[in-house]
């Protein structure tokens, strides 16, 4: 059962009122700088708008799911009280200062430097505070999901540790090593410049340590939605996961090869050597491996549940499972962005095929599908599923629930696919402006309009689902009983030691990393002359 709910609760409250301002943010970006505006704007407005609602989307929203999933996961998958309660409501705090910290700076368009940085831009240093305050929050969380990880274990000895657990703890892992290429970045490239100590930063190694967290944070962001494939998904529907071990496998997956990847995204860059960039791509497509293994488990689950609904025939089964039912409907809609996401993936790591793509509007479109599409749907799931044992009362509003998720499925391919169209056309990413008399560009007028649309679409979603939580959070009161988690088709009489604990995993974890980032990092580091004057970011500057 789950015992610390108020802890649990405004991590989520806090993380969808976050969402729904970066949401109102994004929607807006989309309408200024398309053909259906007249542009009057000052252009800073909009690179704080976009630094506001990447930093929002990209470091505070997805960490506060996390976290209160987690917490969430650790007591009723254990069946026992959170150890560490006041440290995370430490952590809590910190990440929701932190948030503030950072946001004052951007709004007052002193860090329009978008959440990726991009060095020698250098803003004001607060708003690198407040992210690392951010990051630390999450490393608390960390902590304490190794802590109960290990306490459950040492009194649980020869026990399999439960597969919601084993996958929270391997996200949790994987974050804890992701966030220290960011973290280096700041602590000792880009703060000693933004607090006056230099004024020169060595932009190619800043890229190359913010590489290491720029592609497996994405993995991070998708852990919860993957534990909700694994465990809330197949008991939803009345069914069963079809593999434990299966499940295991791809979560170690995950933490192996997510990480030795991050250069993929360097491929102009040419401070780091074309050898390592092939490695970097090679791993890059090892990452399909567990998405594969899951998308099979998935599936094989959902006919398990329609056989035991009485489905019936090669395909007749899939008519026969519960579509009315909103995690249902959410898991098929996020498998099917997951799909077309992963697809384009294929294209951004391949060092030949991404020149042709590379900083335009196909990378834009590429992780919104993954992220706001793929993974965020599943983050609703997740808030729909949780609610009523957060609150003890009923969350009824099927109905709207299922207009909620269709809304989004809708905004977001529709927002999406002329991202990817116009991409392909040579449209810029991070461009404030444009101008459609332009005959080089009218061409495109079409699709960023219909961006725009898009956009509009999921604001409105946006909007339903916190209106389905409120409405929730008054809804009459009845006792939801124990939160569970999916039984296995057949549950292992016993699991072997490497798919229940971490050490190998972790070894090779930071063994990769060490091999597919060591020689670059020195190689920089030892070079000299490569650092270049800031290039300072503020209003008045």
């Amino acid at each position: 059962m789950l015992i610390n709910k108020r802890l649990i609760a405004v991590h989520f409250w806090l993380a969808f009122i976050v969402f729904g301002v970066a949401l109102v943010l994004g929607a807006w970006q989309m309408f200024v700088r398309s053909p259906l505006n007249a542009w009057h704007f000052n252009p800073e407005f909009y690179y704080r708008s976009v630094t506001a609602h990447g930093s929002a989307m990209g470091y505070v929203f997805p960490t506060l799911i996390a976290m209160g999933f987690g917490y969430a996961i650790t007591e009723a998958s254990l069946e026992k009280e959170l150890v560490g309660r006041r440290w995370a409501w430490v952590g809590f705090f910190l990440v929701a200062v932190g948030a503030v910290v950072a946001m004052i700076p951007v709004s007052l368009g002193l860090a329009s430097v978008l959440y990726t940085f991009y060095p020698p831009m250098v803003g004001n240093p607060f708003y690198y505070i407040g992210v690392v305050m951010v990051v630390v929050g999450s490393w608390i969380w960390v902590a304490l999901m190794v802590t109960n990880f290990v306490i459950w274990k040492r009194k649980n000895p020869g026990k399999p540790v439960p597969l919601a657990m084993y996958a929270n703890v391997a996200g949790s892992f994987l974050w804890g090593w992701t966030a220290v290429g960011a973290a280096l970045e700041i602590l000792f490239q880009i703060l000693p410049v933004a607090l006056g100590l230099k004024s020169t930063i060595d932009a190619g190694l800043a890229r190359v340590f913010f590489s290491w967290t720029l592609h497996a944070i994405v993995y991070f962001w998708l852990i919860p939605t993957y534990i909700a494939y694994y465990t809330i998904f197949p008991r939803a529907i009345g069914g069963r996961l079809f593999s434990d071990p299966m499940a295991r496998i791809s979560f170690i997956l995950f933490v192996v090869v997510a990480m030795p990847i991050g250069v993929h995204h360097l491929f102009a860059d040419p401070q780091v050597g074309a050898g390592f960039k092939f490695m970097h791509s090679v791993f890059t497509g090892l990452v399909a491996l567990p998405t594969l293994l899951t998308v099979f488990t998935i599936c094989a689950s959902a006919e398990i549940a329609s056989r035991l609904r009485g489905g019936r025939g090669a395909f007749g089964w899939i008519g026969a499972l519960p579509w009315s039912n909103p995690i249902m409907l959410a898991t098929a809609l996020s498998l099917v962005m997951l799909g077309f996401g992963g697809a384009g993936g294929l294209i951004n790591m391949s060092y030949q095929l991404d020149a042709t793509v590379h900083n335009t509007q196909w990378i834009t479109g590429h992780f919104h599908l993954i992220f706001g599409g793929a993974i965020v749907i599943m983050y609703f799931a997740i808030a729909y599923d949780l609610w009523p044992h957060l609150t003890d009362r009923a969350l009824d509003s099927f109905g709207l629930m299922r207009t909620q998720l269709w809304l989004w499925f809708i905004g977001m391919i529709v927002t999406t696919f002329p991202w990817h169209y116009v991409g392909i056309l040579g449209m810029p990413r991070r461009m404030a402006y444009y101008d459609y008399a332009n005959p080089a560009i009218s061409p495109q007028a079409l699709s960023v309009t219909m961006s725009a649309i898009g956009g509009l679409i999921l604001l409105i979603s946006g909007l339903l689902f916190l209106l389905v939580l409120i409405r929730g959070q008054f809804g009459a009161r009845g006792e939801a009983g124990a939160y569970r988690f999916a039984v296995p088709l057949h549950m292992p009489a016993r699991i072997p030691v490497a798919l229940n604990s971490f050490g190998l995993w972790l070894a090779l974890m930071v063994g990769l990393t060490v091999v597919n980032y060591g020689f670059p990092i020195a190689q920089l580091m030892a070079l000299n002359e490569t650092s270049v004057p800031a290039v300072y970011v503020g209003a008045g500057r």
